[in-house]
């Protein structure tokens, strides 16, 4: 999970325009207005047999989902050899220069096998990148250890965590799976896909209205982050550190989809809902050291409701509307300093994961915050203009969009909802 690396308010982005305001009167004057930057966001992907249309090394797509069939060659790991399969997507364009792009896979990863997952971008002038490897990702931790890797700022672009931050801009991506197994059973990718956005650089935005004049408040389960407090030191030990995988766990239980009682049989006696220590666990990036990370939230969820489950962004709550219309939630991430969101369970935060589960008839959204002291208080409406200002100019307006197979995306899969 990323953040601005300044808090708003305190950005050196301050500096440029106190050197303006000192040397405006031998400068000219700029224009009266001009016209705003617009949030550029696209979402692309390939599920089931749109994979057929990447490139295979390897590997065959079966049933939709790509395999190893003829490995390419090995890949020692600690004192583990493993054989490697490839798929490597189309180069996409998402017809704007990129600064940022944020990957997405659902994937099953049987015994000892893996999937690694990398970009490489070009520019408009056709210089292109070296490949960055975004994540080392398996479904559980008994072989490998999921992780990310920061930096690799070899050239065009670097990784921050989750996130592929290009400074100067990319016109187009691609990207690669490598698919590793030790033994017999391959891993299969299902799906994969990217957001890329270029977002203007803004402190508030102006408060969007709502596009239905009737609210819709979805029956999300609440669970309270705050009472896993010292749980799993090894996976982040609870409490604040676990908003994401608590919120994605409320999304699960929305579901009906969370994991069995035998899948978190080894969690300690006398821990509430051990659902969501399993998913802290199954969540947990050992290179960020915590369970924020964004994919790896929506990579567990998407095992376990077996729908769609991916990271992207959203221009306004204009578009949150329509997933709440068709009965699908959303986690959201928020950042604000004291007295910014009023009604809020904690005063400020640099990274918080919530649920959107509805709006008010008013347009107010009501949501499940899982930093509330107890599953009774998670409930909260927060006012619209305060929860965007929170929400796009922070996280740029990402969420976890996780749906099941009952329910379809509003207007298919697309960028602009």
């Amino acid at each position: 999970m990323t953040f601005p690396p300044y808090p708003r308010g305190v950005s050196p982005r301050l500096l440029p325009a106190l050197v303006l305001a000192l040397v405006a009167p031998l400068a000219a004057a700029p224009p009266a207005t001009a016209a705003p930057t617009p949030r550029r966001v696209d979402y692309t992907e390939w599920r089931g047999q749109d994979l057929g249309d990447g490139r295979r090394f390897g590997t065959e797509v079966r049933r939709g989902k790509v395999r190893i069939v003829a490995p390419v060659g090995t890949r020692r790991v600690g004192s583990t050899t493993y054989d490697v399969g490839r798929w490597l997507s189309p180069w996409h364009e998402p017809g704007f220069d990129l600064t940022q792009l944020i990957a997405s896979w659902t994937a099953t990863t049987p015994g000892n096998s893996f999937i690694e997952v990398q970009v490489r971008g070009r520019t408009a002038s056709g210089r292109r990148s070296s490949w960055d490897t975004l994540a080392r990702w398996a479904a559980t931790d008994n072989h490998v250890r999921r992780t990310t890797i920061s930096g690799q700022a070899d050239d065009l672009a670097r990784v921050n965590v989750d996130t592929w931050v290009a400074g100067g801009g990319l016109a187009r991506w691609q990207l690669r799976v490598n698919l590793l197994q030790a033994g017999k059973r391959s891993p299969q990718l299902h799906a994969i896909g990217a957001m890329a956005s270029r977002l203007p650089d803004v402190d508030d935005v102006a408060t969007s209205k709502p596009r239905f004049r009737r609210g819709t408040v979805l029956d999300v389960p609440r669970f309270s982050q705050m009472v896993h407090s010292g749980h799993y030191p090894a996976w982040g030990g609870g409490g604040q550190a676990w908003c994401s995988p608590t919120s994605t766990s409320m999304v699960l239980g929305y579901y009906d989809a969370l994991p069995k009682p035998r899948d978190y049989r080894w969690v300690a006696d006398g821990h509430g809902e051990a659902w969501v220590d399993h998913a802290a666990r199954m969540t947990y990036d050992h290179g960020y050291r915590g369970t924020g990370n964004w994919p790896f939230n929506t990579a567990y969820a998407a095992r376990q409701t077996g729908g769609e489950a991916f990271v992207t962004r959203l221009t306004s709550l204009r578009q949150a509307e329509r997933f709440i219309r068709k009965g699908i939630p959303l986690i959201a991430s928020v950042s604000f300093r004291s007295g910014e969101l009023s009604g809020a369970p904690i005063s400020s935060t640099n990274g918080h994961l919530l649920v959107i589960a509805g709006f008010t008839d008013g347009g107010d959204v009501v949501v499940n915050d899982p930093a509330a002291r107890s599953n009774g208080s998670v409930r909260r409406t927060y006012d619209r203009g305060q929860f965007e200002d929170a929400w796009l100019p922070t996280s740029g307006g990402l969420v976890y969009v996780i749906t099941d197979g009952d329910r379809a995306l509003p207007g298919g899969r697309q960028t602009n909802w």
